[in-house]
């Protein structure tokens, strides 16, 4: 009998309304929510899920621009400081409405920020401190990000010699993401992320599109925040995962906790292989993978890098209803 893995999406898949449906029809997710806010010391409902936010001194600078409105656009949910822990909440709290249907897991991955999660899920964090870990992560990821900064990804249908032109062009550019086969994502300062795209372009790319973020994540260049991060893991507790995880960093299955907190410190500014990660899980039986939060990037992933196994998601509780069904 095959096996079941959970994935969880990374900053990029947040929206305003997500986890809302079951935040209102599910206890374990309000609980979840109301966990989390008191964990952050601000409400993560209101960032989660409302169109505009209450004038406040981080807020000025928009609502002058909005002619000096009581209430102005939500721009949270975009700020990677408040991205981050929006996002790890409201895809917990998905998870919460998933078990409380009965659906467990053998293993559990996310990608970059959704690495929390699925140590959360694993049992190696509580969601406080999941969320206490996160919000400083979102700051240090925040401020280390230098001028000029940037990602592109890079979509190509034959295989291309992406590290070799990175490696071979002026300035810090480097691979950041392996999502699955024929997308890859590169990092690095702008001008040499612009130069190695273009190489790229001439070696058989097909497509180079640049991503709307606000910094070179997943390279050298937040070598800094890594640092920082690492040193708050110091002395933080981390239990062995109860399932079987797999680290972004090394692609492959990782169960002792002093490894597990030295590899979050490098997660920011390495490589995220997620393509070898899934295959990893494969490797280990899994037949069914579930994604659980916002958005079905992973799940599209999935179908580029093996349709042998059924790639699933859950975001509302409709999805829920029809995985039931299905498994």
């Amino acid at each position: 009998m095959g096996k079941i893995a959970f994935a969880f999406p990374g900053q990029g898949a947040q929206r305003v309304g997500m986890a809302r449906e079951f935040y209102d029809s599910c206890a374990a997710s309000r609980e979840v929510f109301e966990t989390a806010s008191k964990a952050a010391g601000y409400s993560l409902e209101e960032i989660c899920f409302s169109e505009t936010l209450p004038c406040g001194a981080d807020t000025a600078a928009a609502a002058d621009a909005a002619g000096g409105n009581a209430a102005v656009p939500n721009t949270k949910i975009n700020q990677t400081r408040y991205t981050q822990p929006a996002l790890l909440t409201a895809s917990l709290a998905i998870l919460a409405a998933v078990r409380e249907a009965g659906i467990q897991a053998d293993m559990a991955a996310g990608l970059s920020l959704g690495e929390y999660c699925a140590l959360t899920a694993a049992g190696s964090f509580s969601v406080s401190d999941a969320v206490k870990i996160v919000c400083r992560r979102g700051i240090y990821m925040e401020e280390a990000v230098p001028t000029g900064g940037a990602m592109t990804a890079i979509l190509s249908r034959k295989p291309i010699p992406i590290e070799e032109i990175c490696a071979a062009t002026e300035g810090q550019v480097s691979v950041a993401n392996y999502n699955c086969p024929g997308q890859q994502v590169i990092s690095g300062e702008k001008d040499a992320v612009d130069r190695a795209a273009a190489k790229l372009l001439e070696a058989g790319a097909s497509r180079a599109v640049p991503l709307v973020v606000s910094g070179p994540f997943h390279s050298p260049m937040l070598k800094g925040a890594g640092e920082k991060l690492a040193a708050l893991l110091t002395d933080q507790e981390i239990l062995a995962p109860g399932l079987l995880f797999v680290s972004n960093v090394t692609g492959e299955a990782v169960s002792d906790p002093e490894e597990i907190r030295t590899l979050l410190g490098r997660q920011v500014c390495s490589p995220v292989r997620w393509q070898q990660s899934v295959e990893h899980m494969i490797e280990a039986g899994a037949d069914t993978f579930i994604e659980i939060g916002p958005g079905t990037t992973l799940t599209n992933f999935m179908k580029k890098i093996n349709r042998g196994v059924r790639a699933l998601h859950v975001e509302t509780p409709e999805d829920l209803q029809k995985l039931r069904e299905t498994l």
